[in-house]
């Protein structure tokens, strides 16, 4: 796990190597395994395997310096511009130039520490040594002030996911805060301050929308812009990788790179994630350059963009639309600038499979398919490219139609709610699905935000009861998201006490004063930032040495660009698949095979319940004595109740286990853990949370 840390802080003198107050003269604390980015008095350090082209300084004079890590597009002249802009209060120049990273500024005392739109980037802070010590990672601040679990925060976090009004700015340690994203942390001489940077729409009528044409240009710009970055950054030196041992019998491509300790050198992708992660494929290989593997390095590429196509074979009963799947994917690769690889993926590979894993930031239900998604990710090259974030940056959240309504656009609602009768086959009750979706929307609009938050804290209160009659499918689905916010699906296993508690939590935030924005850009921000913070966590917990994953949908400038798309142009049916072939179309590339951008959910919802089958007795066993039921959040024989009843195939929400069953695993990581992330005469005398579960008693209001 790679992240940042400083810190600022109100005393005049400092130790030789950190932070000291007045009663600690004399002693030094600063974390394990750094590289010092500059020092006293206010330090910033680099913790992990940073590459040397992905930590750069450019520094003005002894009082105006900026840190920008990981891949950034711009200049050091543009850098140095961007800083001056940010001198004067301009922090929005810190986050225009391609690629994701995080810039920490310093002019003077004032530091500034800008996250980025999406969340990918998350920035957290905590009072420390008369001032503020801030880092891209919760872990290691919590290690700081030696904090304890925050049980609060992860009832809220099973019940309401996707609503920041219930998780606030907490994180799981009680003392660390977080950001939000698109905002930044101001420190100056021991004082904090959070800004946006980024305008908020309104609930008033939204004014002139770029028309459909330009704002495809501007993702299309965004992407190339994107994947560019990525191509023209220095990249790791083939020689620091260990010699593949070539072509071995009966040794996969997966087994292979495992043998030799690191992924090929050069530029990958998935061609097996759908059109996102396609359309970056072929935006890499169209580029002029050199995007692919290193000229003998084990896959007889050359100087070609490895592809990955991950054909699952665990999931049985879908023979015909694997096969298609594949045959698309090799219609792709037959793209000269393609090497083509398919990674096939046995009983190992299944959700649930292997339960061992690295101790992450926070939990996520990634953590029960990282190994799923690490045998995968071994088979790419040491840059790949990934379409994560791509249906939250693109689609239209279902709440969007109430703000259709806001704008008295009614006729775009004609398409998606056809589209949503269709979906949902003939039969007598499809004849009003239009009018049940249009009512839903329209009490949406018409519900203000203070009175949306207190609905949704009684409504929690029932979540743990026995549901009545409700909708499946796609419609149930949406309209489950036409409120201002709803229970996540592990809320109908949490206890009455926690779920009263997390009520409470929505009560006041409904009390607080906030700009409140139009609903569906409310809720589509809300559910981009979850995704994001999920995939930070599956990078670092499917984490492969010498390798780096690429998401260029969460970059800011592609997230800018995405949320100018017209609301008429996201509500249409297949509204995602159309926008890429326009934007693959504008960079010149037009052959894509039949189906190509047909979405389905098929292969993870089977794929969860096989790997549930199959692990069942072990999953069994994790809920013997759980540690979420110390905590008070759940009961243990209702959870193995659940799982025997998904084994058997009942319909029950198998993410809302998955967001028990990581959780679970991530408290017992992160309490079987040894030695803290720090180190000095003045480091913590024990790591975070080395108490255990809190009682539940301690989180009663």
């Amino acid at each position: 796990m790679r992240w940042l840390v400083g810190w600022s802080s109100v005393a005049a003198n400092f130790g030789t190597a950190g932070v000291v107050g007045a009663s600690d003269e004399g002693r030094t604390v600063h974390p394990v395994g750094s590289q010092l980015l500059w020092g006293d008095p206010d330090p910033l350090w680099a913790v992990g395997d940073w590459r040397p082209d992905e930590v750069r300084v450019v520094t003005v004079d002894a009082f105006t310096k900026l840190a920008v890590l990981g891949c950034c597009a711009a200049s050091d002249e543009e850098l140095k511009v961007g800083l001056f802009a940010a001198r004067g209060g301009a922090l929005r120049h810190l986050t225009a130039w391609g690629g994701s990273y995080t810039a920490v500024a310093q002019v003077g005392r004032r530091i500034t520490v800008a996250g980025d739109l999406a969340g990918a980037r998350p920035v957290f802070y905590t009072p420390w040594a008369n001032g503020t010590a801030y880092a891209t990672a919760a872990l290691p601040l919590a290690d700081l002030i030696e904090a304890q679990l925050d049980i609060g925060h992860l009832a809220a976090l099973l019940a309401c996911p996707e609503t920041p009004e219930a998780l606030r700015d907490s994180t799981p340690y009680v003392g660390v805060k977080r950001i939000p994203a698109g905002h930044a942390l101001i420190l100056r001489e021991g004082s904090r301050e959070i800004t946006g940077y980024e305008p908020v729409a309104s609930l008033a009528v939204a004014g002139p929308q770029m028309e459909a044409e330009r704002a495809v240009e501007g993702v299309r710009d965004a992407l190339v812009d994107a994947v560019r970055a990525r191509l023209t950054a220095p990249r790791h030196a083939p020689e620091t990788l260990p010699p593949d041992p070539g072509p071995v019998p009966g040794m996969g491509p997966a087994a292979r790179r495992a043998a030799r300790g690191g992924p090929v050198p050069g530029i990958g992708a998935d061609l097996s994630g759908g059109s996102a992660s396609g359309t970056l494929a072929l935006l890499a290989a169209g580029l002029p350059g050199v995007p692919g593997t290193v000229l003998g390095h084990g896959t007889g590429a050359g100087e070609r963009l490895l592809a990955v196509t991950f054909n699952d074979l665990a999931t049985g009963g879908r023979e015909v639309e694997h096969a298609a799947e594949l045959e698309r994917a090799r219609a792709i690769a037959a793209n000269p600038r393609l090497h083509h690889v398919v990674v096939a993926a046995g009983e190992e590979s299944l959700p649930y499979a292997d339960l061992d894993g690295p101790l992450t930031d926070e939990p996520a239900p990634s953590l029960v398919v990282a190994e799923r998604h690490r045998n995968r990710l071994a088979a790419g090259s040491a840059d790949h490219f990934t379409g994560a974030g791509a249906r939250q940056v693109l689609d239209a959240h279902p709440a969007r139609l109430a703000d259709l309504l806001l704008d008295r656009r009614r006729r775009h609602l004609m398409r998606p709610v056809a589209a949503l009768a269709r979906a949902e086959g003939p039969s007598p009750q499809s004849l009003f699905i239009p009018l049940t979706v249009y009512r839903a929307a329209r009490r949406l609009a018409r519900t203000p935000y203070r009175t949306g938050l207190e609905l949704a804290a009684d409504h929690l209160l029932a979540a743990n009861r026995p549901p009545g009659r409700a909708h499946d499918g796609p419609l149930g689905a949406s309209l489950a998201a036409l409120t201002w916010s709803r229970p996540g699906p592990a809320a109908r296993w949490l206890t009455g006490e926690a779920l009263a508690e997390v009520s409470v939590r929505l009560t006041e935030a409904a009390m607080r004063p906030v700009s409140v924005q139009r609903p569906g850009e409310a809720r589509a921000r809300a559910a981009l930032t979850r995704h994001a913070s999920d995939q930070r966590i599956l990078e670092q917990a499917a984490e492969i040495r010498s390798q780096r994953l690429h998401a260029p949908f969460l970059d800011n400038q592609v997230v800018r660009a995405c949320r100018d798309l017209p609301e008429s142009l996201r509500v249409r049916p297949g509204a995602r698949a159309e926008i890429l072939r326009r934007v693959l179309a504008g960079a010149g590339i037009h052959d894509l095979p039949p189906g190509w951008g047909a979405t389905t959910h098929t292969t993870s919802t089977t794929a969860a319940r096989t790997g549930l089958r199959a692990s069942l007795p072990h999953l069994i066993a994790l809920f013997d004595a759980p540690l979420l039921a110390d905590a008070g959040l759940v009961e243990a024989r209702v959870i193995r109740k659940a799982l025997r009843a998904a084994s058997e195939g009942e319909p029950v929400p198998l993410d809302g286990l998955a967001d028990l069953i990581s959780t679970e695993l991530w408290l017992r990581r992160l309490l079987s853990r040894r030695g803290t992330c720090w180190t000095g005469t003045a480091a913590p005398r024990q790591r975070a949370v080395a108490g255990g579960v809190p009682p539940r008693r301690t989180l009663q209001a």
